[in-house]
C-alpha cells in the first residue's frame, strides 16, 4: 500500500522539525498574547463557499468536497481563517476584547503536486480579531518577520499593497476588464478565463505576455479613497519604525474574495518558483458575511512544508537521543528493571529499555547505534549481588555500583558533563 497522491509521511527524523517550529511559534506568539486555537478539519461546504468566493480557483477546483451518511454537504477544509472566523461567530467570542489567535494544522486542496506543495499540506497561522486600527496589520506582519528571522531566514523579501475596500476594488474591475478586453486573445487560457469572473487574479499572472500587456494597464492604488490610502501609510509608517524592509507592489492581489485593504507576502529566493512563504492580509467582512457582528480582523498563513524545506537546510537542530539505555539478561533481571523504570520516570530521565531479549554483547551494539551516552546492565550477576553494571558508551568504561545508589551516580555523572 502506498500513500495517496499528494499525500505525505512525516517520519521520526523530520518531525523534529514540525516540532521545532511550533515551539518557536508558541514562545513568540505567547511573547504576544496569542492564544492557540485548534478547530475541526472537516466543516461544512457552505462556510467555504461563503467566506473564500465562488469566483475563486479553490471553490471551483481544488475542494476536497463530499457527502456525509447524514447528506450533508462536507469539506475538508481548504485553508485556517475561514474556521477560525466561524468558531469566532459560533462562541459568540466577539464579546470578549480583541482576539488573538493562533492555529498550526492540515490543509487540503485537489492540486497538482510538486516541491513544496501537497495535497494534504500544514499551515501555520495567526489572526487578530476585532481591531481597525493599522497597529494590528503591523503587529502581525512583525510577528511573521520575527518568527522566520528566529528560524534564520534571513534573505526573504517582504511585499506590502492596498487592495481597498469593495467598492473601489469594484470601480478597478470594471476599468481592467474594459482595459483587457481588446487582448482577450494574448492573455494565457487561464487569465481568459478569469477576465470576466475575477479579473484582479490576472495581475499576478506569471505568464509573461499578460504580464507585458498588463505593462500599461489601470493600477489599482489610483482608486484608492482617502481612507485606504490613510490606513495603508499608517501601516507602512509602522513598518518603518520596526525597522522591517518592504517593497510596494501594487499588483499584489490574495487569491481569497475576502481581502480589503492590507494585502502581503514573504517570499524568498530558495525555493524556485513556489517562492511564497507567507501570505496574508486584512479581512474586515468576513465575520459579518458568516452571520456575525460586524468585526475587524488581520492574519496570515505560512505553508510549512515550504518552510521546512528551508529549515532543514539551514538549521543543526540536534536529534533526542536518550540519555540512558538499559539492558536486561534473565527474567529476575527483566522483573526488577520496572522499579528502576519508575524512578529514571519520576526523576524525568529519558531512556530506551532493550526489548529484544538478545546477547549482552548485541544489545551493547544497539546502545551504541542509538546515540546513548550511558548504559544501566542488570544480568545473573548483577541480581545475585544486588548491584548494577554501568557502562559509560562514549568513555569504553565500565564499573558496578550498589543498587541502591543508581540514580545518584547517573545525577553525578550529568553534573561533571559525562553524559
Amino acid at each position: 500500500m502506498q500513500p495517496l497522491r499528494g499525500t505525505k509521511d512525516i517520519l521520526p527524523d523530520e518531525t523534529i522539525y514540525w516540532q521545532y517550529v511550533y515551539n518557536q511559534a508558541l514562545e513568540i506568539f505567547s511573547l504576544h498574547n496569542y492564544k492557540e486555537i485548534r478547530t475541526p478539519i472537516l466543516e461544512s461546504t457552505q462556510l467555504f463557499e461563503r467566506s473564500i468566493g465562488e469566483t475563486t480557483d479553490i471553490i471551483n477546483k481544488e475542494m476536497y468536497n463530499f457527502k456525509d451518511q447524514g447528506g450533508r454537504n462536507i469539506t475538508l477544509r481548504p485553508e485556517g481563517t475561514a474556521s477560525i472566523a466561524r468558531a469566532f461567530v459560533n462562541h459568540k467570542l466577539y464579546q470578549k476584547t480583541i482576539q488573538r489567535l493562533w492555529y498550526y494544522g492540515p490543509m487540503f486542496r485537489y492540486e497538482r503536486p510538486q516541491n513544496g506543495r501537497q495535497r494534504q499540506f500544514h499551515q501555520l497561522g495567526i489572526e487578530c480579531i476585532g481591531s481597525l486600527n493599522p497597529m494590528a496589520d503591523a503587529e502581525v506582519i512583525h510577528l511573521a518577520h520575527k518568527l522566520l528571522n528566529q528560524m534564520e531566514l534571513n534573505n526573504c523579501t517582504l511585499e506590502i499593497n492596498s487592495i481597498g475596500n469593495l467598492e473601489e476594488r469594484k470601480r478597478y474591475q470594471m476599468d481592467l476588464i474594459e482595459y483587457l478586453k481588446p487582448y482577450t486573445k494574448d492573455l494565457d487560457k487561464d487569465s481568459q478565463q478569469r477576465l470576466n469572473i475575477n479579473p484582479l487574479r490576472i495581475l499576478d499572472s506569471k505568464n509573461m505576455k499578460t504580464q507585458e500587456i498588463l505593462h500599461y494597464a489601470p493600477s489599482l492604488n489610483k482608486y484608492l479613497t482617502k481612507q485606504s490610502i490613510n490606513h495603508f501609510n499608517l501601516v507602512c509608517t509602522y513598518l518603518d519604525s520596526l525597522q522591517i524592509q518592504y517593497n510596494i507592489n501594487y499588483k499584489l492581489v490574495r487569491g481569497l474574495d475576502y481581502y480589503n485593504y492590507t494585502a502581503f507576502e514573504i517570499k524568498t529566493n530558495l525555493l524556485g518558483t513556489q517562492n511564497t512563504i507567507c501570505g496574508g492580509g486584512r479581512y474586515d467582512n468576513l465575520i459579518k458575511q458568516l452571520g456575525g457582528p460586524e468585526t475587524p480582523a488581520v492574519g496570515w498563513a505560512i505553508g510549512l512544508e515550504r518552510l521546512l524545506q528551508i529549515v532543514q537546510k539551514q538549521l543543526d537542530i540536534k536529534k533526542d537521543h536518550s540519555r540512558v539505555y538499559i539492558i536486561t539478561q534473565g527474567i529476575e533481571a527483566q522483573k526488577k528493571i520496572w522499579q528502576i523504570v519508575k524512578n529514571l520516570e519520576n526523576e524525568k530521565i529519558n531512556f530506551e529499555l532493550d526489548l529484544s531479549n538478545t546477547s549482552f554483547q548485541k544489545q551493547i551494539k544497539k546502545a551504541i547505534k542509538s546515540g546513548a551516552k550511558l548504559c544501566i546492565i542488570i544480568g545473573n550477576d548483577e541480581i545475585l549481588n544486588n548491584c548494577i553494571t554501568i557502562k559509560i558508551l562514549n568513555q569504553h568504561k565500565q564499573y558496578t555500583i550498589p543498587y541502591e545508589n543508581l540514580l545518584n551516580e547517573i545525577n553525578q555523572l550529568s553534573i561533571k558533563s559525562e553524559l
